[in-house]
């Protein structure tokens, strides 16, 4: 097992990068998250919450099925 100073200093140089390579990971996934949830709102929010009966016409006049 090597010991020396230079192979201690590489491993905890080794170490931070690691952790920051996962930090940045993290934060990407964060703010992506953010997005897909600022556009599921979007969508939702979109969609009418009362879908009225057709006033006319042989179809959709008697029932109101959603699908």
């Amino acid at each position: 097992m090597d010991v020396s100073p230079t192979a201690m200093v590489n491993a905890v140089v080794a170490n931070k990068q690691a952790q920051l390579e996962q930090q940045v990971q993290v934060s990407v996934l964060k703010t992506a998250l953010d997005a897909q949830a600022t556009g599921a709102l979007a969508l939702l929010q979109a969609v009418p919450a009362v879908l009225p009966l057709a006033a006319s016409g042989s179809l959709g006049t008697q029932v109101n099925v959603y699908a």
